[in-house]
């Protein structure tokens, strides 16, 4: 009995990015197809003016460095927790990190830099619990004696 080779398709590139922002987690997965860009399973056309803006910011860059990205690839992005400015804050630094990723574009990374760190380095900085004793995290009520 001979065995024939065949050949295996393969299955076309796609890379995992995530992003974090306060209670926000946004998972960017990014394939070859036809350029089109969803969070959670809505287009960015849906959302709000500033936030379509906040998060074409990635695009608009990668677009001026390696001009033909864009339109040949699909991202995905889901996101969960947080609020909504959390969500879009998560969304583009996963959406940039995914970016560079695929692209493996040095330029590109230092485009990003260059125009906003927080589109590579997360922003570390959460909610200070609050205290026992008192209802927020720092200023203490003030005392009058009058």
């Amino acid at each position: 009995m001979v065995r024939r080779k065949t050949k295996k398709t393969q299955a076309p590139k796609a890379i995992m990015a995530s992003g974090m922002r306060k209670r926000a987690i946004a998972n960017a997965v990014i394939k070859e197809g036809s350029g089109e860009i969803r969070i959670n399973g809505k287009t960015i056309s849906l959302l709000s003016e500033m936030q379509g803006l906040s998060l074409r910011e990635p695009l608009l860059i990668t677009q001026k460095v390696v001009p033909d990205v864009i339109q040949r690839v699909n991202i995905n992005v889901a996101v969960k927790g947080g609020g909504t400015e959390s969500q879009i804050e998560a969304s583009r630094l996963a959406i940039a990190r995914a970016l560079i990723a695929f692209t493996k574009n040095k330029e590109l990374r230092e485009a990003f830099i260059s125009y906003d760190r927080h589109l590579l380095v997360a922003d570390v900085r959460r909610k200070e619990t609050r205290k026992p004793g008192d209802s927020r995290a720092r200023a203490k009520r003030q005392k009058s004696y009058r």
